[in-house]
């Protein structure tokens, strides 16, 4: 291999590989966001998950970035992994859209395609115009690549040592091998798909031997999923698994069909002498065929990966879960007197909800005084493990409301449903803190000692409020007095701090920016304390129906 091959050979890659991320980044801009929100609102249909998953990865030309999406929602509780199973079988047959494309014969046209869409990005001023630019120039810049390629590699015919190392390709175990792990180094299916059209359409390569590679290639596809769960929960590496088995199952079912039956030949005589079409049908065939065979079995892929990575107690917990009310998961019929069963579990439940919230609030004072959003992620995770809680409480809650007849029941059930409402938002409190806290330490806003100090005993007012919310009543109406006593300080105080705010401003102790944060900070200290009054009341009618 002379230094005019290697280099026309890396110059044509690189133009392919970008090509590639051109049309990819195009695509993706057009119809991205439009991708996920479908995606996120996928129902468990198991042939619509597929055709989205191919719908959404022909789109966007990148199994990797979809299955890396599908790996993304599963953690964060978006998407259970029996839906992550059709997903991920449609993914691997948008795929071969590249392909596809790929073998189309328009070399020739290809300096068209990439000035007409260089043109429409740099002279047109509507960015949706400028996304198809972008799509038709990667299209062209990617064919050029091609062109290179092959054109780099036709010397390469009759270099000896090369036609030994492709002969190797035809053990399929070799062929297997070299193709994932290529396709592995690269992270790209498709591309790597891509040089082996160009090296059959150079001659480098039979089509017997190349669909062994092609097979390979299949399996090393995964490896961007594999990367994109490292940090994830248990249920996000499982869709990994399940990509791998996917693969892995193809492989092994075409390679042995391929041994025993003349399916290259059978394949080839669909368009004879153009060894790119070839590679693309037989990419189409396999993850077609594949998908067709395993539908059936989408669920036993689920639970084989589940099996294969077991749930481990310590993660069971930090994964969001019901923790009191998993009799009614299970199915205990609701129907006959089960929300009166359900009402101490319903109301353990608020109480482990109330606790998270009440941790979020000190911790994102906490932070805000500190000027540090270190601790940020966790009160974000906690935030939207409150955020789950009140949704499956509220789901439950109201299969008990439809059930039941008993009117009193029906009272306290709806008290409880205002009290998940009121936590939620407690929640959302905190959350506006954290904001401020990252807008402080980006900006480096300062607040005075006398602020800081006011700052100090909000967050110690709160603490107390919640304290005392959740000990153990023993006179209810001296709890729900003293609780509206707090609240009553909380407005107080509110009152006061702002009128020292005030002052402040008039001495110009503090400029725009900060002057903002901390009125805003004032409506949040205030709002938490009106929650927290609201709950108090309905816990006061909670006891009192009792």
């Amino acid at each position: 291999m002379n230094t005019t091959i290697v280099m026309g050979l890396l110059g044509g890659l690189a133009l392919f590989l970008y090509g590639m991320q051109m049309m990819g980044a195009g695509l993706e801009a057009a119809a991205g966001n439009r991708m996920k929100r479908i995606l996120e609102k996928l129902t468990s249909n198991r042939f619509l998950g597929v055709a989205v998953g191919a719908g959404i990865t022909a789109v966007i030309q990148s199994s990797s970035a979809t299955t890396v999406m599908v790996v993304g929602f599963v953690n964060s509780g978006l998407m259970t992994l029996n839906q992550a199973v059709w997903i991920i079988m449609g993914a691997n047959i948008g795929t071969t859209i590249t392909g596809q494309l790929i073998a189309l014969d328009v070399g020739a046209m290809a300096p068209i395609f990439a000035f007409a869409g260089v043109a429409m990005v740099l002279f047109l001023k509507k960015p949706k115009i400028q996304y198809i630019g972008q799509i038709i120039a990667g299209l062209g810049v990617l064919f050029i690549g091609m062109d290179m390629m092959s054109t780099a590699m036709m010397p390469l015919r009759d270099a000896p040592a090369f036609i030994n190392l492709m002969t190797k390709f035809s053990n399929p175990i070799v062929g297997i091998l070299a193709g994932a792990g290529f396709t592995a180094l690269i992270q790209s299916s498709s591309a790597s798909v891509g040089i082996l059209q160009a090296l059959a359409a150079s001659g480098l390569i039979g089509f017997n031997s190349a669909v062994f590679v092609l097979f390979g290639q299949n399996i090393g596809t995964c490896i961007t999923a594999i990367l994109a769960a490292i940090g994830t929960g248990r249920s996000a590496k499982r869709t990994t698994v399940i990509h791998l088995l996917f693969n892995i199952i193809g492989t092994i079912i075409f390679t042995t069909v391929c041994l025993t039956l003349p399916l290259s030949d059978f394949v080839a005589a669909w368009t004879p002498g153009n060894a790119p079409r070839q590679i693309a049908n037989m990419h189409t065939l396999f993850n077609l065929a594949t998908s067709f065979l395993l539908i059936p079995f989408g669920n036993q892929l689920a639970s084989l990966a589940v099996k294969i990575l077991p749930e481990k107690e310590a993660e069971k917990q930090k994964q969001k879960h019901l923790k009191y009310l998993r009799s009614w998961d299970a199915g205990l019929d609701p129907r006959i007197g089960g929300a009166a069963i359900h009402m101490e579990e319903v109301g353990k439940e608020i109480r482990r909800m109330l606790e998270m919230a009440k941790e979020n609030v000190d911790e994102s004072f906490q932070s805000f005084l500190v000027g540090n959003s270190h601790k940020l992620k966790e009160v974000e995770e906690r935030e939207e493990y409150i955020d789950y809680l009140n949704k499956e409480i509220s789901g439950v809650i109201s299969k008990m409301m439809v059930s039941e007849t008993n009117e009193k029941t029906s009272e306290l059930i709806s008290l409880y449903f205002k009290m998940t409402g009121n936590i939620e938002r407690i929640g959302d409190h905190a959350v506006n803190i954290c904001d401020y806290t990252k807008i402080i330490e980006e900006k480096e806003i300062k607040f005075s000692r006398q602020a800081r100090a006011e700052l100090k005993e909000m967050k110690q007012i709160c603490h107390n409020m919640f304290r005392y919310f959740q000990r153990e009543i023993e006179d209810t109406k001296k709890w729900l007095e003293d609780l509206h006593e707090m609240e009553r300080f909380v407005d107080t105080k509110t009152q006061e701090f702002y009128n020292s705010h005030l002052m402040r401003m008039k001495r110009g102790e503090c400029n725009d920016e900060a002057c903002i944060i901390y009125s805003e900070m004032l409506v949040d200290f205030e709002r938490i304390g009106d929650h927290l009054w609201n709950m108090a009341k309905a816990m006061r009618e909670i006891a009192e129906e009792v």
